[in-house]
């Protein structure tokens, strides 16, 4: 009877033992794990276009170079713009000798000519005056007749007229253009030192540098290739000016604030173990980015873009790269 119930106990104890075990393993099992926040590395990234349309004459960097700020990049040939040129210095040329005449004034041989006209009228407005005061006495006497005397009168009134003309001739091609004139020549000069002025401009944009310390990380045309106004055609990335961003759910925000510390890992270093700052955060635009928390009897989470700065540089690092939060 002992041994029976020594058995009866010794079976209990086991099936006890079995249920805690199994409930223990249930439980580690169906722990629910930490939620693992990922993101990635980013990087200012600068793409290089022109403002003027052409073909790709010379490429002078490739993809992976290293280049400093102000180095040449591409060179973009335009007949276009060379022509567009030539004919802003036609303009220009124009333009001042317009100019040059008009402060100059008439030629001497212009002048001569007026002046010997003007001497001319003088001459034949003094015959006429003496023609004119002959038949004056001669009417006075009633010697001619009214008809005699109205003819003559009218050819010394056109004498006189003809000889003040002639003097202001003379006067306005000794005096030269007028000013306004000179100064209307003289704003065609800067219309046409304004035009060279915009094509010399495009003329620099040709030849496309890079705006800062990178690496050279797309090549999209080829030497050859045309390419439009504003068309990209490398992008230079600079690695000096990396940070991480992440998409966290409103709920998991709690332990980060703007300033705050976090310790990331970054697997494509080997798990290295880096330093950050939280330096923005901000709710994501669109609604596609809420999600539930729960199933039911809850609320939708926003989601939330939160960057970090490295507190120092990190060799190696390249955009792209996956990074955890710890």
């Amino acid at each position: 009877m002992a041994k029976k119930n020594y058995n009866l106990i010794a079976g209990v104890s086991a099936l006890v033992a079995v249920i805690l075990i199994v409930a223990v393993a249930g439980y580690f099992i169906s722990k629910p794990k930490a939620p693992v926040i990922q993101g990635q590395a980013e990087a200012s990234e600068y793409r290089i276009s022109g403002k003027v349309p052409g073909r790709i004459e010379e490429m002078y960097a490739k993809e992976g170079q290293r280049v400093q700020k102000g180095d040449t990049l591409v060179y973009i040939d335009s007949p276009e713009v060379r022509a567009k040129l030539a004919q802003a210095n036609a303009a220009r040329a124009a333009a001042q000798a317009q100019s040059s005449k008009a402060k100059a004034g008439a030629r001497s041989e212009e002048i001569a000519g007026a002046y010997n006209l003007w001497q001319s009228s003088i001459v034949q407005e003094d015959v006429m005056k003496k023609s004119f005061d002959r038949i004056r006495r001669l009417y006075d006497q009633k010697v001619v007749s009214a008809q005699k005397y109205d003819e003559v009168k009218a050819k010394y009134d056109a004498a006189v007229a003809t000889s003040a003309a002639a003097k202001s001739k003379y006067d306005m091609a000794l005096n030269g253009a007028r000013q306004e004139d000179k100064m209307a020549a003289q704003a065609l000069v800067a219309q046409a030192e304004g035009a060279i002025m915009e094509v010399e401009s495009y003329l620099s944009e040709l030849y496309l540098t890079s705006p800062v310390n990178g690496t050279v990380s797309d090549v999209f045309p080829m030497p050859g290739e045309l390419v439009g106004t504003g068309s990209p055609i490398m992008t230079v990335v600079d690695l000096d000016d990396i940070w991480f961003t992440f998409n966290v759910r409103e709920d998991r925000l709690a332990d980060m604030t703007l300033g705050s510390k976090l310790t990331l890992i970054v697997p494509a270093l080997g798990g290295k173990e880096v330093q950050a700052t939280v330096s923005h955060m901000a709710v994501r635009e669109s609604y596609a980015t809420w999600k539930a928390t729960k199933d039911t009897d809850s609320y939708d989470a926003k989601t939330f873009e939160v960057k970090a700065v490295p507190d120092s540089k990190v060799e190696g690092l390249l955009p792209g790269m996956t990074v955890l939060i710890k």
